[in-house]
C-alpha cells in the first residue's frame, strides 16, 4: 500500500496524470504550503491567517506567483505548467481574468506534479519564489 503522505510516483506515471488531476492535487499542496507559512509567520488569529491565505491562493495571486517562478523552471517543469495552463476551463474564478485563471491552473498543475514525484526540496524552492511579495491585488479589480 502506498503512503499517500510521502509521494514518490515514477516520472512516467506522474506525466500520465491528467492536467486537471495535477491541478486538483496542486491546489491542495499550494494552499497547505501557504497555510503552513502563514502559521510559521505567527498570524495573530485564525481569522487573520485565513484572510491572508484566501488572498494568496486566489487565481489573481497565483497568476502573479506564476510570473515569479516561470523564469526559474526547468524544461520539464515548464511543459507541465503549460499543460495545466492550456487546460480548457470549465468554470472561472470570480474576480480573475481568463488569463489569470489559466496561469493559476498551470501553477497548480506544476505543484501537483512535483508533489506526486516527491520533489519536496524543489517544491520549497518554487514556493519561496511564488510566495515572494504580497499577492497582486488592486482595489476595483
Amino acid at each position: 500500500m502506498r503512503d499517500y503522505l510521502k509521494m514518490d510516483m515514477p516520472v512516467g506515471e506522474a506525466r500520465g496524470v491528467s492536467a486537471p488531476g495535477l491541478a486538483y492535487v496542486g491546489d491542495a499542496v499550494y494552499e497547505l504550503m501557504t497555510r503552513t507559512r502563514l502559521c510559521a509567520e505567527g498570524g495573530v488569529t485564525a481569522r487573520n491567517m485565513h484572510e491572508k491565505a484566501v488572498a494568496r491562493v486566489s487565481a489573481k495571486a497565483q497568476a502573479s506567483a506564476a510570473r515569479r517562478v516561470l523564469p526559474e523552471l526547468t524544461e520539464d517543469e515548464r511543459a507541465v505548467y503549460k499543460r495545466g495552463r492550456n487546460t480548457r476551463a470549465r468554470s472561472m474564478a470570480r474576480g480573475a481574468a481568463r488569463s489569470e485563471y489559466h496561469m493559476s491552473t498551470g501553477l497548480e498543475a506544476l505543484f501537483g506534479y512535483l508533489y506526486l514525484l516527491g520533489e519536496t526540496a524543489r517544491l520549497g524552492e518554487l514556493f519561496d519564489l511564488a510566495y515572494g511579495a504580497e499577492p497582486y491585488l488592486q482595489s476595483g479589480d
